[in-house]
């Protein structure tokens, strides 16, 4: 008996798509010359110990995420640059972090300085202040969004970012793992990173909330110290809605989440959504590779 299709959970990297399966992951990318190159390794297990943990196993399950993207982002940017130019772990690292410190700085303390700001100035108090800090968040993410939306490199990435989600969708879906198959279905998907991050700030609108208006020095260090509460019950909203879509509250509940994807996903090419199917591939358990092959005997 062939196994139950299980969820699949990737991410776009350079010119390729890592994909998390059972008890492994890949990593796949086009090189300059144009071959399928594909790296493969056991899955990390740590955060499974939590899985039974509301809360903190969305906080486990997104340090073990956020893990093995920086991992496979080297890898990927790694295959596009000669040998000599490649990043260092140590340097990726590096920039991992500066990129954290960017990512705090321009969506945690600007807009709560800039509500601060607005607020007094429009005296606007209680639970509006929050409202209000969140749509200055949801601001400036999709100002970021829109902007790095130009660069051709992003651009392409989110053509990958696409692919992923045609190439999960093929497989849950239960078609033949061809690119024509799965071009048919749509870019977006209610487990997409895009997806949390909206989730992300509308939870975070209703936990600063409960800690009122400290002063300044307060206020942007509860920010930070409470990212890992907020994490962990917005990833509990999108475990739900993942297995409620069957349901019109939860698909109208996740629409705002899919819409915006449209920003950060584009439509793939044929050769990429190959690449992103070769990563899924080569993550699937046997049982699993013996149910999609049977898909074309059936087809």
């Amino acid at each position: 008996m062939a196994e139950q299709i299980r969820y699949m959970g990737g991410q776009a990297v350079m010119e390729g798509v890592m994909m998390r399966g059972v008890s492994s992951w890949a990593v796949a990318v086009r090189t300059p010359e144009g071959d399928v190159e594909v790296e493969v390794h056991d899955a990390p297990r740590w955060s499974e110990r939590y899985s039974a943990v509301p809360l903190l196993r969305g906080v486990m399950a997104l340090a073990e995420s956020l893990s093995l993207g920086m991992r496979a982002l080297t890898w990927s940017a790694n295959r596009q640059v000669p040998e000599e130019d490649r990043l260092s772990s140590k340097a990726m690292g590096w920039t991992m972090g500066i990129s954290l410190a960017f990512f705090a700085g321009m969506f945690i303390v600007l807009p709560a300085l800039g509500a601060r700001g607005l607020s007094s100035l429009l005296d606007i108090d209680g639970f509006a202040f929050h409202v209000l800090e969140g749509v200055m968040v949801l601001a400036v993410f999709l100002g970021y969004l829109g902007l790095i939306g130009l660069v051709p490199d992003i651009r392409r990435v989110f053509q990958y970012h696409g692919a992923e989600h045609k190439a999960i969708a093929a497989y849950e879906n239960g078609v033949p793992l061809t690119a024509e198959s799965a071009q048919h279905f749509t870019t977006a998907h209610v487990r997409c990173g895009t997806n949390f991050l909206l989730t992300v700030l509308v939870t975070a609108i209703f936990v600063y909330a409960l800690i009122g208006r400290p002063a300044l020095p307060v206020l942007v260090l509860s920010r930070v110290l409470l990212i890992p509460v907020i994490a962990g019950l917005a990833y509990e909203v999108i475990r739900f809605a993942a297995k409620h879509m069957d349901k019109a509250l939860v698909r109208v509940a996740m629409k705002p989440g899919l819409t915006l994807q449209k920003m950060t996903t584009r439509e793939p090419s044929l050769d990429q959504v190959e690449v992103a199917l070769v990563s899924l591939r080569s993550v699937l358990t046997a049982e699993q590779l013996a149910e999609v092959e049977s898909r074309l005997d059936a087809a």
